[in-house]
């Protein structure tokens, strides 16, 4: 049997497919509802796939896909599912390259209208494939488009709060971060931005007019 691990805050949901999959021969080793008991949970029971929510407690944006792509790290050949009801741009590029691109799934949970075609779409990713939506890849070939998509989740934080008109000693005092480590990240913004040579100030200006633009 598959031993799986499920990571969903809904506790009807995560009950229901827990149930599912039980009855199409998998062996649930644990359910839980949060990023945290979702680690613990890999680490104690050592699964054959993951199957995870992107939007966990305790902020709700992306604790299950970057508990995913932490447990990739540590574990490559980890068979992981993300799914979810949208896609979460930063960090799932990142997900479906983890491994070498295999035994790693994106589905989208409004678009999930066959249970067995699910239930392969599980076994062909533990089975070394890859399972990717194609509304998934569709939005990730968009924001190739998009310039603020080149830079890394810390670093859009950091653009967000230039936008509103932080300066980098308050940015520091956001994010809990040292001045020279923003310093750090605006000078990688506006590198990766590929704005034109003006002084720093005005740099700043178009960093901002930039991410404005394309939010």
């Amino acid at each position: 049997m598959v031993r799986v691990v499920i990571a969903e805050d809904g506790v009807l949901l995560r009950e229901g497919l827990a149930g599912l999959l039980e009855r199409f021969r998998f062996r649930v080793v644990a359910a839980v509802g949060d990023a945290d008991e979702l680690e613990r949970a890999v680490a104690q029971w050592r699964p054959d796939l993951v199957i995870t929510d992107i939007r966990m407690p305790p902020g709700f944006s992306d604790e299950g896909l970057r508990a995913a792509v932490r447990l990739r790290r540590q574990q490559p050949g980890l068979a992981v599912v993300a799914l979810s009801q949208y896609v979460q741009h930063g960090y799932a590029a990142e997900l479906l390259a983890s491994g070498s691109g295999r035994r790693v799934g994106y589905l989208l949970k409004d678009r999930v209208v066959d249970v067995e075609e699910f239930v392969g779409s599980l076994r062909r990713v533990v089975g070394g494939g890859t399972v990717i939506d194609s509304d998934v890849v569709r939005q990730l070939l968009d924001r190739r488009h998009d310039p603020v998509a080149r830079l890394s989740p810390r670093e859009r934080e950091v653009l967000a709060l230039v936008a509103q008109g932080q300066s980098n000693a308050g940015i520091a005092r956001e994010l809990i971060l040292t001045e020279a480590a923003v310093g750090k990240h605006v000078g990688n913004i506006l590198a990766k931005l590929t704005l034109p040579r003006t002084d720093d100030t005005n740099r700043r200006v178009l960093a901002v007019l930039t991410y404005l633009r394309e939010r």
